[in-house]
């Protein structure tokens, strides 16, 4: 990076209030695809590219005090995808935890995963099980991957655990309440996201995390994600930070 892109960098954090930062950023890393087309080169080109970016928002993340980041890495619906794509997304994992694994555990980084991880191939669920339990006792940020996850089928799973708790009379139909149908979902003991970022210019939330985006700041940006950077993490982090969140409110005057 240039001096006048860290110049930028560094303005842009001084006026990021610690106190107003959100608890947990989601992010739909989109756009990979159509960046390895726009440089010629073939689609897992632009997937690898996209793990650098991946390395630098999370150390930013960090840094800036984020408790949670929860990343859309694999939909239920991308198993729709050429087999050649898959297979090599698949693989990502393992690839990306074999360098990276060491400075996040280093970093006290918590690593966790959601989906049906089940379905996943053996060589994928072998890395996130190692990655599971090397960072287990770390303290610090979370760091969510959404593996083989949709948002429809979370809420199906959830639904389906009650019904057996209630079939087992276990559970009392009035006693079904928000607070409770929350603890059934993959992200039960998480804060809801504050803040959703979707690179590539797309405007829809792709089946992700349909509960918890409820009343979420969502946030645009027409880059791409492998060219998505610290410098627009942060813009989005600030952007946030000068919305109102009035969760259905008004403004006290």
């Amino acid at each position: 990076m240039n001096r006048d892109g860290q110049k930028r960098e560094s303005e842009l954090i001084k006026l990021i209030s610690a106190e107003k930062l959100p608890r947990h950023v989601a992010i739909i890393m989109d756009g990979n695809g159509r960046w390895a087309r726009k440089q010629g080169l073939p689609r897992i080109a632009g997937h690898r590219e996209g793990m650098n970016t991946l390395k630098e928002i999370i150390t930013c993340a960090n840094e800036l005090g984020i408790n949670v980041v929860t990343l859309y890495a694999f939909s239920t619906e991308n198993w729709k995808r050429p087999s050649w794509e898959v297979e090599f997304l698949m693989r990502l994992p393992e690839e990306y935890l074999k360098t990276e694994l060491q400075p996040l555990i280093e970093k006290n980084i918590v690593i966790r995963a959601m989906g049906d991880l089940e379905q996943l191939p053996a060589v994928t669920k072998r890395a996130i099980k190692n990655a599971l339990q090397a960072t287990k006792d770390n303290t610090g940020m979370i760091l969510n991957f959404a593996l083989n996850y949709g948002g429809r089928n979370e809420i199906l799973n959830a639904v389906k655990k009650i019904a057996e708790r209630v079939q087992e009379g276990a559970l009392k139909p009035e006693e079904i309440s928000e607070d409770l149908f929350t603890r059934y979902l993959y992200t039960g003991d998480l804060p809801d996201p504050d803040l959703l970022i979707r690179p590539s210019g797309e405007l829809r939330i792709s089946n992700f995390l349909l509960w918890q985006l409820a009343y979420t700041e969502l946030w645009f940006t027409r880059t791409l994600w492998p060219d998505f950077n610290k410098e627009h993490f942060l813009k989005a982090i600030l952007d946030y930070q000068e919305r109102e969140r009035r969760f259905g409110g008004i403004n006290k005057i």
